[in-house]
């Protein structure tokens, strides 16, 4: 019996049967190039089709390139359309292959059909290639002239593109002036859009080396260019009205009445049912009337109605959009929004994004008159299935209950979020009423009285069992268990990986041993010996803090940790008055949605020091030193690099080991040594660090460190000079390494003088001064007034290594330098080195 034949499948386009599908593909293109049969244009759609799905999922198929040029020759406008697509996408990586295309983009150029001229005018613009400039400027031409506005509106965005690939070209043949021309005089207005987009981005970047292009941009925001687009500004389609009035909110007006005369003309596009028109004419409104007090308080009341619409009848992107806007416009003028709350309660069904941006409103709105409802209403949500939602609702309010708004009523909301049985929602409330109680003292007795019977075994996280540790210190004498609860949590501190908590845990300590030392000096000296051997640098600093200042007197010691507190009446804000300011400014743009201006996130020279966004392929390499003896390197950027990052974490670094203070090993049988001082023996006894050995570690005793006497060190020897390699050498890849894993060892602030601010504007001359003292630049890169700068140096007997990153500000003639080393211990030499030749330079 035969056995059964295989089932035939025809070769889907998405998957080549093999090697010769292409050259299959060819022959057929070649067969179809010259044929006239009827339904040859069928025939060249399905197999353009195939040629298109092919380059699409990646598989070369430039050597077609001929064929399609040539079965392009037809009238159908979907084969012109997808030919213009391949060809397109191949003259971007090969050149010379888009010579071939140039004849016929220049011949469709002048078809009879402007859809084809367009088209064609189109790929001859987005072919981009810089040798074939020339053939670019008379089908330009020709296009700003056409009698189709289609064509028009093509060579208008084309002669952009030709200003990209060479801009001398572009200015030569005197497109802006066409351009400026087809602004004011032509009928369709998609076209005068596309001058305006056009002109704005060419002039703005010509403005940077020619007067004349600075003038030209300045008359787009004459009033007789802004007033001609306002009064044709029905005319536009909704980007093109965005458009116009991105530029209209850049004009300055003249007087109050021209003010007017530009709203009343504006005043229907407030009831547009486009958001974003929407939003551009807010944008006008509150630009031109930021001069005008009541005039600019009453354009918040017009503006309020448009905007809280688009809220409920958008989808939920254009609402937080919209969301975003109002949140800022709120924190400018709550009052004008307080009686429009209800718009900013939470629905069911929205999605988080919007919800926490409600609530954020809702806090911001919230007064005297309609407290009561708002957190009515965020209680509401403490019970939300939605965890972070939950989360949020109780911090809005906390937050409300800090304005001094209601606080009685929302206090006793607080205390009953302790009571309830969820980890997350009693870890929350204990961090605002540690808040409240930073402000709002009177109301401890309450509280503590609540607080008092939480587990600290069931508080999780850190922040909320930071919290519970910091009122378990300040309200000691009102906590029966107090020092216990401490005890215990001292007990587990290996197993605490927090350093939040356990920093927290050592103030908390000290405080109770102040008020109720009998019970809590076993615990305080447990607590010190853990801290003292911590790994952490900040544990451990504050563990020798407040042991040398026990040792040094305990009076002073009382004074320092536990003074009379007072209350605190203003918290910081996260954002400063200017950064608001500046995101007001770019209103109706991402800089109100992310909540931080523009260059924040745009600008690589402005995202500030603790950002990362610097790439090593972005700056220059310092070969040109490589006749003084610094060879010079080709570096490649990675993905995640960070050698020309500013930001760095350090928050596990190794203890210093050159403290002059041996810390003692922790030992957990120090626990159960008993306490056998009263407060008024310690409170008695005022120890200092001169004197017989006896009195100096007697505190050691007292708090059961079990430290033996030692005597006075011998004052250190002065170090030995450093003396640097003038040889060094360190390729980019090690320095990278190295850079990564290093600890910042010092970080500091140089000034520098005047004579060498001016000479940084010759390139390379702080790389070549720095030199001559042994100190090399492997990298350098920014534009002033920001630049960036990294050097080494080596130790001229081992082969130890520095590594700097130097950051200079020539407006503020400082420079920001932070120092890594292979041996820390000669960083501050290094330091001093450094320092001299800096303020050396231009001298």
């Amino acid at each position: 019996m035969a056995p059964p034949a295989q089932s035939q499948r025809s070769a889907s386009p998405s998957q080549p049967s093999g090697k010769s599908e292409v050259s299959d593909l060819k022959s057929q293109l070649r067969q179809l190039a010259g044929s006239r049969a009827p339904g040859v244009d069928d025939s060249k759609r399905e197999l353009f089709k195939k040629v298109i799905s092919y380059m699409t999922i990646g598989i070369d198929v430039s050597s077609l390139f001929g064929e399609m040029v040539m079965c392009s020759a037809a009238s159908d406008i979907v084969l012109k359309k997808m030919c213009y697509l391949y060809v397109g996408n191949y003259a971007k990586v090969n050149p010379d292959l888009a010579l071939l295309t140039i004849n016929f983009l220049q011949r469709d150029c002048k078809d009879e059909d402007p859809m084809i001229r367009g088209l064609a005018l189109r790929s001859l613009c987005s072919l981009r290639v810089a040798n074939l400039v020339e053939y670019l400027v008379g089908p330009l031409g020709s296009g700003l002239k056409d009698g189709n506005s289609y064509v028009r509106m093509i060579a208008v965005t084309g002669v952009l593109k030709l200003y990209y690939i060479s801009a001398s070209t572009c200015i030569d043949a005197d497109f802006p002036s066409v351009l400026k021309h087809l602004l004011l005089n032509d009928p369709d207005t998609q076209v005068v859009a596309n001058c305006i987009s056009s002109l704005q981005e060419i002039w703005t970047l010509e403005a940077t080396t020619s007067e004349e292009a600075s003038r030209e941009r300045e008359t787009l925001l004459s009033k007789p260019i802004v007033y001609y687009l306002l009064n044709r500004i029905k005319e536009f389609s909704e980007w093109a009205q965005c458009l116009v009035l991105e530029l209209v909110a850049k004009y300055i007006p003249s007087d109050s009445n021209d003010i007017f005369d530009i709203m009343n003309l504006l005043e229907d596009r407030l009831q547009h049912a486009n958001g974003a028109v929407v939003l551009a004419t807010t944008k006008v409104f509150l630009h031109l009337t930021l001069s005008m007090t009541d005039v600019h308080q009453q354009v918040y009341e017009r503006i309020k109605a448009p905007l809280l619409t688009l809220v409920s009848s958008g989808s939920p992107e254009q609402s937080y959009a919209v969301l975003s806007h109002l949140h800022l416009l709120v924190m400018r003028a709550p009052y004008i929004f307080s009686n429009d709350y209800k718009h900013f309660y939470c629905q069911y069904n929205e999605p988080t994004y919007v919800k926490k941006l409600k609530l954020d409103m809702l806090t911001a709105v919230a007064n005297e008159s309609n407290t009561y409802e708002i957190v009515t209403e965020l209680c509401e949500y403490a019970a939300n299935v939605d965890i972070p939602i939950a989360r949020e609702s109780i911090r809005a309010v906390g937050k409300i209950a800090l304005q001094q708004y209601d606080v009685n009523a929302i206090v006793d909301r607080l205390l009953q979020f302790l009571e309830m049985e969820k980890d997350y929602v009693t870890a929350e409330a204990l961090v605002l009423v540690k808040d409240l109680l930073r402000k709002y003292p009177q109301w401890s007795h309450d509280c503590i009285a609540v607080v008092g019977n939480i587990s600290s075994k069931n508080i999780q996280e850190p922040k909320a069992k930071a919290a519970l540790i910091w009122m378990l210190g300040e309200y000691s004498q009102d906590m029966q268990d107090a020092p216990y609860v401490l005890e215990g949590l001292i007990e587990n501190w290996d197993e605490e990986h927090s350093a939040e908590v356990r920093l927290h845990l050592l103030t908390a300590v000290m405080k109770c041993f102040f008020k109720r030392s009998p019970e809590t000096q076993k615990a305080l000296g447990a607590a010190l010996a853990a801290g003292l051997a911590d790994f952490h640098q900040d544990v451990h600093d504050r563990a020798v803090f407040y042991y040398r200042l026990l040792q040094h007197n305990i009076t002073v010691a009382e004074r320092v940790v536990n003074p009379p507190k007072q209350a605190v009446s203003v918290f910081a804000d996260t954002q400063s008055s200017e950064i608001k300011d500046r995101i007001f400014d770019e209103f109706n743009s991402l800089s109100v949605v992310y909540q931080k201006p523009s260059y924040m996130f745009t600008d690589r020279e402005h995202r500030g020091l603790f950002e990362v966004s610097d790439e090593l392929g972005n700056l220059s390499i310092g070969t040109e030193l490589t006749d003084t003896g610094v060879p010079g390197h080709s570096v490649v950027a990675n993905d995640k690099d960070l050698l020309l990052s500013t930001s760095e974490k350090e928050e596990t670094r190794a203890p210093n080991n050159n403290d002059t203070f041996s810390a003692p090993a922790y030992d957990s049988s120090l626990i159960s040594i008993a306490a056998s001082q009263g407060q008024s023996d310690l409170m008695s006894s005022s120890i200092t660090v001169s004197g017989n050995a006896t009195s100096s570690f007697a505190i050691d005793d007292l708090l059961g460190l079990s430290i033996t006497a030692v005597s006075e060190p011998a004052p250190t020897p002065p170090p030995p000079s450093l003396k640097l390699n003038p040889k060094a050498s360190l390729d980019p890849s090690t320095f990278q390494q190295k850079w990564r894993q290093l600890p910042i060892s010092i970080s500091q602030e140089y000034s520098l003088s005047s004579e060498g601010v001016r000479a940084l504007t010759t390139p390379q001359t702080l790389p070549r001064h720095m030199q001559n003292s042994s100190i090399h630049c492997i990298a350098s890169g920014g534009q002033s007034p920001n630049l960036k700068f990294f050097f080494y140096a080596q130790k001229a007997e081992e082969s130890s290594t520095f590594l700097v990153e130097c950051l200079i500000n020539t407006s503020s003639s400082k420079a920001q330098i932070k120092i890594k080393a292979d041996d820390q211990t000669a960083s501050q030499q290094f330091s001093s080195l450094f320092q001299t030749a800096l303020s050396n330079f231009g001298s």
